[in-house]
């Protein structure tokens, strides 16, 4: 693989750390946020726990605007400058407004982020490389999620009642750095040619990323734009897309059906549920990180070879299974061990599937026209669905006023059956992506 390439890529692609740590790092602070501040299980769920991800409901929804406009590269270097803020401001906010809107800002970058950096590194990329280095994303996603229980974890009881400030404030250093990495990168030469036309700009970075036919790959770049903008209406919702915007919403909507969102967020509660200490259920969110990280590896390893539809097939059966198995330990009152050990599968089973694959697949199947548009429909249709799971979820699980709050079963087994539709959905409609250049893929999934 060319050096620049990868380079490129890999420090893009820290922006999932960010992305990671800035999603999971409220879980260590919501239940002393909760002792601190008093308020309702609404208001908590709302305010405190999702304004983040109404952030970045709003950065994913709006995200592509900007991206298509501007440049793929301004956009990174604003996201890294988002998150910074976000992180500072929180660590010391004085009160539960205050905290709730610098969240949302932080949101915001995760949304923006989400567009922009698939789209990136999918438009720097070959065919042959372009799932494991468009993974990177998500890789750096999960590393970050694990950064961020191990923070969480040692950092608890430092600072006394305030020790979730400094679980906050301290993103404010990776994301500064980030800022600074992202100044350093090219553009990317397809936004070059499809909103700047500069093509002799382009040619000099396709050369640096190693592209052996640059002229011919130009030339297939300008054609693909010509047949996009020759058929018709610009509308971003028409007929000639509905193919793509179905596989784009249901890929994003059944990753948020799963449930993942719901068990990191809550990850010690649901454990404390179980029957774990406060302490120990901490320590125990650290492992499903690690797990996490470990069949995320082995997704981006599998990507490129297998293919993304065989690992959406694999992740939807280890979906079914765990799930249910979590819903059974629960309802029955087994050991927390063994439901320990169906919550880590159900980890092990998103990371290879759906966790691996969704921003490879979301960012391949649209045209480059419209990539950034598409990026940004299918990122804001999984957090407003992720949104949604994180504010209601209090209402089902408060340990006082909680529907479900003896025992949360039934939620488990709401997901495990929205899995199995998954599972028939992948099997009857997803397409192989695997190997196919985004040209190609054009030709293919959009039909006049």
């Amino acid at each position: 693989m060319n050096k620049k390439l990868a380079l490129w890529s890999i420090a893009v692609g820290l922006g999932g750390l960010l992305f990671g740590l800035d999603t999971v790092v409220i879980s260590g602070a919501n239940l002393p946020i909760k002792e601190l501040w008093h308020t309702s299980p609404l208001f908590h769920g709302f305010f405190i726990m999702s304004m983040a991800l109404w952030g970045t409901v709003v950065g994913a929804l709006f995200g592509g605007i900007p991206t298509q406009i501007f440049g793929r590269k301004k956009m990174l270097i604003w996201i890294g400058i988002l998150f910074t803020v976000s992180s500072l401001i929180t660590g010391i906010a004085p009160d539960p407004y205050t905290f709730s809107f610098f969240r949302f800002i932080g949101g915001l970058a995760i949304g923006a982020s989400s567009v922009a950096i698939p789209t990136y590194i999918s438009e720097i990329s070959t065919s042959k490389n372009r799932g494991k280095l468009v993974g990177l994303y998500q890789f750096n996603i999960v590393f970050g999620i694990l950064v961020a229980f191990l923070s969480n974890y040692f950092l608890k009881g430092i600072g006394g009642a305030n020790d979730w400030r400094w679980m906050l404030g301290i993103l404010a250093i990776p994301s500064l750095l980030y800022t600074l990495l992202v100044m350093t990168v090219p553009e990317s030469p397809r936004w070059l040619i499809t909103r700047k036309n500069e093509t002799s700009k382009a040619k000099e970075i396709l050369l640096m990323l190693g592209e052996e036919n640059v002229d011919e790959e130009i030339e297939l770049i300008k054609t693909n734009n010509k047949a996009v903008e020759n058929s018709g209406s610009q509308s971003f919702f028409q007929i000639k897309y509905k193919k793509i915007l179905w596989l784009a919403f249901l890929v994003a909507f059944f990753n948020q059906a799963s449930g993942i969102n719901f068990i990191l967020y809550y990850a010690p509660e649901i454990l404390e549920k179980a029957g774990l200490a406060s302490k120990e259920s901490l320590f125990n969110s650290i492992a499903i990180g690690g797990i996490n990280l470990i069949f995320t590896f082995m997704g981006l390893y599998l990507i490129d070879r297998v293919g993304r539809k065989q690992l959406l097939i694999l992740g939807s059966i280890g979906y079914i299974i765990s799930l249910s198995m979590v819903a059974w330990c629960f309802h029955t009152h087994a050991s927390s061990l063994l439901l320990m050990c169906f919550l880590l599968f159900f980890i092990a089973s998103h990371a290879i599937g759906q966790g691996a694959v969704i921003w490879v697949f979301i960012s391949e199947i649209f045209p480059n026209k419209i990539r950034a548009f598409g990026q940004a429909f299918g990122s804001s249709v999984h957090w407003v669905f992720a949104a949604i799971i994180t504010l209601i979820t209090p209402i089902f699980l408060d340990k006082n006023e909680g529907i479900f709050k003896e025992n949360p079963w039934p939620i488990f087994a709401f997901f495990a059956f929205m899995m199995f539709l998954q599972l028939v959905w992948v099997l009857t409609s997803v397409p192989e992506t695997k190997g196919v250049s985004l040209e190609e893929l054009q030709r293919e999934l959009v039909k006049d």
